[in-house]
């Protein structure tokens, strides 16, 4: 990875910025009397058998292993909503969302909330078992659909694209496990999940049962026309799972959030560790390695669209350029 402060120079750094948070009283947002030169911190991931699931306990094991005095914990969730919720009501301080979850009407944050920086990009899935006599979006309509976790990103994206079809659904709130469980008990007739590729809930389905996804590049379109920012036409590969071919539909960034109150020499230290110790983790292929971790990058990185970077990352990302 091409970054201009040394590995050296960035432990210093991190070590240096501990050291004042410590004695300076600059952790903000922590949770209630932590030990002195300590914080606990909580990060919102998302439901069970969801991609936030694994990088955001990746995320939350590099933190505390690299950014001196700093402890994070994952705070299970519904995901994207969910999590912005979570954060204005200072019940986290650290959070992952889709893009278009966050984005207000006014094409701002919300308010107290900014980005630590970009991750990875979700691809919106419409799974459907291969039997199934759903072939193309618009025989939705009527049918029993999972539409993922109530305040979730797959919730925010599937409403809205059904929304644009329009598609009358019978939509059903169910987390991605669940969803996969009811798909092949026949209990749903279709699954939305708007997640990294591959997810481990469709794939155990998959690997299972035969199953098909059902293409999305009109969607794509319609998203990206109407709310132009956060979509972009993508593919599903067909080495994502099994017997599946390569499926087009539409991807949405990921992001990282921050509480703004927290102090921007903590969020320096966290973004070095996401743009050192997870890359490094990756490659390693370390066993907390995820898929998702390769497209962690810094061009990318600080590409967060309208929601500002937290001074402290924005401070990480203008040092790796001198």
């Amino acid at each position: 990875m091409d970054i201009n402060i040394s590995p050296m120079e960035a432990r210093a750094r991190i070590t240096r910025r501990s050291v004042l948070m410590s004695v300076g009283g600059l952790l903000v947002g922590c949770t209630p009397d932590p030990q002195p030169g300590t914080v606990q911190l909580r990060l919102a991931t998302g439901p069970a058998g969801a991609v936030y699931r694994r990088i955001g306990g990746a995320l939350a094991a590099h933190i505390t292993e690299q950014v001196p005095g700093a402890t994070v914990t994952t705070v299970p969730s519904g995901a994207s909503t969910d999590n912005i919720r979570m954060l204005r009501a200072n019940t986290v301080q650290l959070g992952l969302s889709s893009l278009d979850a966050v984005i207000t009407t006014g094409g701002t944050a919300p308010d107290g909330i900014s980005a630590v920086c970009r991750l990875y990009d979700s691809h919106l899935h419409l799974v459907v078992m291969a039997g199934s006599a759903i072939d193309e979006f618009a025989d939705l309509a009527g049918k029993r659909v999972s539409l993922g976790a109530h305040d979730s990103g797959t919730e925010f994206t599937s409403l809205r694209a059904l929304a644009l079809g329009p598609v009358d659904a019978d939509g059903r709130n169910l987390s991605q496990a669940e969803s996969a469980a009811a798909l092949r008990a026949g209990e749903i007739d279709a699954m939305f999940s708007l997640t990294g590729v591959p997810t481990p809930a469709i794939t155990e389905l998959a690997q299972q049962h035969p199953i098909r996804l059902i293409p999305l590049d009109r969607q794509a379109d319609a998203l990206v026309t109407a709310y132009p920012g956060p979509y972009a036409p993508a593919t599903i590969p067909g080495t994502a799972y099994a017997g599946v071919p390569a499926t087009r539909t539409v991807a949405v960034p990921n992001v990282l959030l921050a509480r703004n109150d927290l102090s921007d020499d903590l969020v320096y230290a966290i973004t070095d560790t996401i743009f050192t110790q997870t890359i490094t983790a990756a490659s390693r292929g370390d066993a907390e390695a995820i898929p998702e971790a390769w497209q962690i990058n810094v061009r990318t990185g600080i590409s967060t669209g309208s929601i500002p970077l937290h001074p402290g990352a924005a401070q990480w990302f203008r040092d790796r350029k001198r």
